[in-house]
């Protein structure tokens, strides 16, 4: 039970004239004994909200960044109609910060024995599972002056998905693996080191690929096409430990980790290879294995959402063991991971050569942008300092990638708007010199 203002409102405006003109207790009592009695009548004819019937539908999964819409159907079994103030409550990250707190509320008048339903529109702020909070009913009666209020518990999940922003990469990195294949109009021959048919000589073409058995049965000379391999594996192993919670401009690491992952993913899918996740720490925290080609792009996706960062030291041992039992047979194996150098040195390289001596490894690291603006950076003793302190960072994240250059691993160290095209780009590079 709640009082309006408007019931306030009218106990002040009759007590008043009776202030003025004949202070009693009797006038006091005579006038907001009239309105109590008005406030009784209409509380018992406002609808009952312990009655109703709510039910959800809409939205269950969105990406970050975009609206999701659920509905709220309120049915009114009773006689009385009802004329209500709804609050559907949700967590705070389910809209940015500067939104009105009129998202969540509505007006609502439902007749007897109807229904009607509410629409409240989400714009999540944060990736992972959004759950509703309570609904709260306040019912007015016809007058308005006293209301009955009360809550429902009506369950409802949406998923916050990655936003995969390098999607408008996948085009013309596509592009580029139809020229590997040989499928353009374009006189490009396959590259790759699987053969795939014979064709014509036509000049230009490269006189080690004529095949000279071909030709001596024929009455031209053939040369023999090639294609990158297909169905090769591909493991994409997430660091989920504290270097991955480091934030570079808006976002953690790890998100601009997931945008490349899901890009290669994509990309990897369609040049026929199989693609697998793993997103481990001190122990694995996601999985996905042996998707067909069309669900391993969702599945990671859905994986992916409730990924965080744990701040915890990765155990690399743990971490290269389950890659080891993950992938048993020869495999590209894609961390993306910190290339910071005490990481490195006291947790990976002991146990890397376990891996690179089976798979062919790719360590992708996200550079962070402000780091080459403090390095350039001149005018004033403090900027001389901060650019000192950033080319020593720079120093020690090259020295630490040419020591795993040196013991056979990939490195690429780029920012988060060029980490996903520059590592489908080196994918598609060791798919044409046939190193997967």
């Amino acid at each position: 039970m709640a009082l309006t203002g408007r019931a306030a409102l009218l106990a002040a405006l009759g007590s008043l004239p009776v202030g003025i003109l004949e202070p009693s207790w009797t006038g006091l009592l005579a006038v907001n004994g009239a309105l109590g009695l008005a406030c009784a009548v209409d509380y018992a004819l406002a609808a009952p909200v312990r009655a109703l019937r709510l039910a959800r539908s809409g939205d269950t999964s969105v990406r970050l960044g975009e609206p999701a819409d659920v509905h709220l159907t309120v049915t009114n079994p009773g006689g009385r109609t009802l004329r209500a103030r709804v609050r559907d409550a949700w967590p705070p990250s389910s809209w940015p910060a500067d939104t009105e707190p009129s998202a969540s509320r509505h007006d609502l008048a439902v007749p007897a024995g109807e229904r009607r339903r509410l629409t409240t529109r989400l714009r999540p702020t944060r990736r992972g599972d959004r759950h509703a909070d309570r609904v709260t009913i306040r019912s007015y009666g016809p007058l308005g002056l006293l209301s009955r209020q009360g809550t429902h518990t009506v369950p409802w999940t949406v998923r916050v998905l990655p936003p995969f922003t390098s999607r408008k990469h996948l085009p013309s990195r596509l592009a580029r693996l139809r020229e590997l294949d040989g499928r353009t109009s374009l006189l490009t021959r396959g590259e790759g080191t699987e053969f795939d048919s014979l064709r014509d000589y036509l000049p230009g073409d490269d006189t080690r690929s004529i095949d000279w058995r071909a030709t001596a049965r024929g009455q031209k000379v053939a040369v023999r096409t090639w294609r990158p391999e297909r169905d090769r594996h591909v493991l994409i192993c997430l660091d989920t430990g504290r270097t991955s919670a480091g934030r570079v401009g808006d976002a953690p690491r790890l998100d601009a980790a997931m945008d490349a992952a899901l890009l290669l993913t994509a990309l990897a899918t369609r040049a026929g290879d199989r693609v697998d996740l793993l997103a481990h720490d001190r122990r694995p925290r996601a999985q996905v294995q042996g998707r067909s080609a069309a669900d391993t792009l969702p599945a990671f996706v859905n994986a992916m959402a409730t990924l965080e960062p744990e701040l915890v030291e990765t155990d690399s041992r743990s971490l290269v063991s389950t890659i080891l039992r993950t992938a048993p047979r020869r495999s590209l194996v894609v961390l993306l991971t910190s290339l910071d150098a005490a990481p490195v040195e006291e947790g990976l390289l002991p146990v890397l050569p376990r891996l690179t001596q089976r798979h062919t490894v790719l360590l992708a690291s996200v550079a962070d942008p402000h780091i080459a603006e403090m390095a350039r950076s001149r005018g004033s003793i403090d900027s001389v300092y901060d650019a000192a302190a950033a080319a020593r960072s720079q120093s020690q994240r090259r020295r630490t990638a040419d020591h795993l250059t040196r013991l056979g691993v990939h490195v690429l160290d780029a920012t988060p708007d060029t980490l996903a095209p520059a590592l489908a780009d080196t994918y598609l590079a060791l798919k044409a010199a046939g190193r997967l």
